[in-house]
């Protein structure tokens, strides 16, 4: 089941807005698939792409080639109709395109040291942020209209974070969450909390945007680990489950229980426990540093999370959580991204 070779199976991978549907991209071509049911809805292969997003349940997909065919170059972002199967737009940058996030309102384009603001509809530029050198396209970006944020690195030798109100375009605040600089970083999807990890990979903090001051300070591990994503449970109103994917091999999982204690600053004591599925430990590659997850409350005591590993496999996990913050887990479905078909999509 685990690929063993040296390059990943996945490009790129990246939910949804409302975590309804993900898009994967491969050396043939963009799959897109429903989170709930597995069903693969759309498949273009035409090529290898390094960036597939999504804008909600739409059938606007912006997509960026990893540059082996010249029409698919990485610094071309094309915007592009599933439905009808043309390109509506195309945006082309000096250099690589890093990253690409949306929302109903804003584009945003990652560059290694700009980040370009877009009104979505007009693709009109509404601000240019130079950036410090920023090779991995770290950001973090909420959808909410209400509290619509973009983070980015403040520093390349310490971990402090920019957040920028990017529909009134301006700077909101600094955010100095570590001594290392930042190796991953999340906001959660109503932009009220910002999660960030450090290049050491011990600790992971969580912040009020609003004030930016420290809610809760998680310990990971006592030895250093490579953070690859963390993802808040995409919560209409409050997240309530914080998880974070690491070189140890394991997916850690914390809660955070905003809603009991919502100015406190905790420390350490919402960690739930640790998932080891064999899948994602033999993909944990220091190397692959974008393997997505997504953790979706489905009340107080249960969740479900979803995990796409780099070497093409989407597994959901049932998760369990008793009075005593015990964490039980068992997969519920696991599936090929590479192998299903429009009709054998499960």
């Amino acid at each position: 089941m685990t690929n063993q070779s040296s390059s990943p199976s996945l490009l790129c991978a990246s939910f949804n807005q409302d975590h309804s549907y993900f898009a994967v991209g491969t050396r043939d071509g963009v799959r897109i698939f429903d989170a709930n049911t597995g069903r693969l809805c759309y498949e273009r292969a035409v090529g290898a792409f390094v960036i597939a997003e999504m804008l909600f349940s739409s059938n606007l997909l912006a997509i960026v080639g990893a540059g082996h065919q010249p029409s698919l170059s990485p610094r071309r972002l094309c915007l592009f109709n599933t439905t009808t199967g043309a390109a509506l737009r195309e945006l082309n940058f000096l250099t690589s395109i890093l990253a690409v996030r949306m929302n109903r309102q804003r584009l945003i384009v990652i560059l290694q040291d700009k980040a370009y603001i877009y009104e979505i509809n007009s693709l009109t530029i509404l601000d240019t942020i130079d950036t410090v050198p920023n090779i991995k396209g770290l950001c973090a970006f909420s959808p909410s209209l209400d509290a619509c944020y973009l983070a980015l690195p403040a520093s390349t030798t310490k971990g402090s974070a920019l957040l920028y109100n990017v529909m009134e375009c301006h700077l909101h605040c600094e955010i100095e969450a570590h001594r290392s600089p930042l190796a991953a970083m999340v906001l959660s999807s109503n932009g009220m909390y910002i999660a960030t990890a450090s290049e050491q990979g011990t600790i992971i903090r969580v912040h009020l945007v609003s004030d930016a001051t420290k809610s809760y300070s998680f310990r990971r591990g006592t030895y250093p680990s490579t953070i690859f994503s963390v993802s808040f449970g995409p919560s209409k109103r409050l997240p309530d489950i914080l998880a974070a994917s690491s070189s140890s091999g394991s997916i850690h999982l914390f809660t955070l229980g905003f809603a009991s204690r919502p100015s406190s600053s905790k420390r350490s004591s919402g960690f739930l426990g640790s998932i080891i599925p064999d899948a994602v430990h033999d993909v944990l590659d220091p190397a692959h540093h974008h393997v997505l997850h997504n953790a979706v409350p489905a009340g107080v005591k249960r969740a479900i999370m979803s995990v796409i590993t780099y070497n093409g496999y989407f597994q959901e996990y049932n998760l369990s959580i008793d009075a005593h913050n015990e964490l039980s887990w068992s997969l519920g479905r696991q599936f090929n991204l590479l192998t299903v078909t429009m009709d054998k999509a499960s």
